[in-house]
């Protein structure tokens, strides 16, 4: 497995590091024989810690998790619960699925950009009177090729309020958690029939 252990603002030790490693081995290797990556990153939030865990498997999926408490073994092992949860439900679908997919998802390259906040643009408009955005950052995101019920796994698993994929056709799909709780779905490859 590789391991990446962060700390914002505190510093990690030795010992946390193999805390983490050996819990994080033996979570994921209940389920999973093959290698994945994952990064734990601690950091304070409030009083207390914060640790948030995110481990890609070697199927292509990315599990999300994150947990508060007053101290910083104690928010890494609410995670690992959490994650352990996740890891056991993830795998549970995936034999109610008859999935044996043996190599990762497939997935694209697609352009990223991060944008200025809405109060720098506000003060570059009155400065040069032009509304374009600033581009902070460029980069490149990985678009993988999913059905439908795996996009939604993907979103139930990672905590993401969306997941963007391409479908079979090779057209781009978004799913999304909606205000009451259900998915939505939207399929921008998907032609209308006109009458």
């Amino acid at each position: 497995m590789q391991l990446q252990v962060t700390g914002i603002h505190i510093d990690v030790g030795d010992a946390l590091r193999v805390h983490v490693s050996e819990r994080l081995e033996a979570s994921v290797g209940k389920y999973f024989d093959r290698p994945v990556d994952a990064h734990v990153i601690f950091q304070r939030e409030g009083p207390g810690f914060r640790a948030e865990c995110t481990v890609h498997l070697s199927s292509g999926m990315t599990l999300n998790t994150k947990n508060d408490a007053t101290e910083v073994y104690a928010a890494f092992d609410g995670a690992v619960e959490r994650l352990d949860k996740r890891l056991r439900r993830y795998k549970r679908r995936l034999k109610d699925h008859h999935n044996t997919q043996k190599s990762p998802l497939p997935a694209y390259d697609a352009p990223t950009f991060v944008l200025a906040a809405e109060q720098e643009e506000e003060e570059r408009e009155d400065t040069s009177g032009q509304a374009d955005p600033i581009v902070i950052a460029e980069g490149t995101t990985k678009v993988p090729v999913l059905s439908v019920s795996d996009a939604v796994m993907q979103m139930d698993i990672s905590e993401s309020p969306f997941v963007i994929f391409r479908n079979g056709d090779g057209g781009i799909n978004l799913v999304y958690r909606r205000d009451d709780g259900h998915v939505g779905w939207i399929d921008a490859g998907r032609k209308q029939n006109e009458d």
